[in-house]
């Protein structure tokens, strides 16, 4: 009899190990035309660094920061500029045309 086989769940945060990583990871994500996308990786962001830590840096409660993060969810910008600041990371606009 053969054995299914099994396999890990994967798990973005466990590569976000770097500031590089992680500000590459969200520019893609925010490029994404689905809003969710950005939320998601911030998110795993979140985690990699420490959920606890981030709550606190960005002045939210761990609950309300996992209910922000959550799938499906629409946070307010002023609770993304949060976590940003948190994180370390900003928001750059750039011109698309490069002109």
């Amino acid at each position: 009899m053969k054995r299914k086989k099994t396999y890990k769940a994967f798990d973005a945060a466990e590569y976000l190990d770097n500031d590089a990583v992680i500000a590459e990871y969200l520019s893609a994500a925010a490029e994404d035309s689905n809003p969710d996308v950005f939320i998601a990786a911030l998110g795993d962001v979140a985690k990699a660094r420490g959920m606890a830590q981030i709550a606190k840096d960005s002045g939210l409660g761990r609950e309300s920061l996992y209910k922000a993060l959550s799938a499906g969810a629409h946070p307010r910008f002023e609770t993304i500029s949060c976590v940003l600041r948190a994180l370390g990371v900003k928001f750059a606009v750039v011109d698309e045309q490069g002109s």
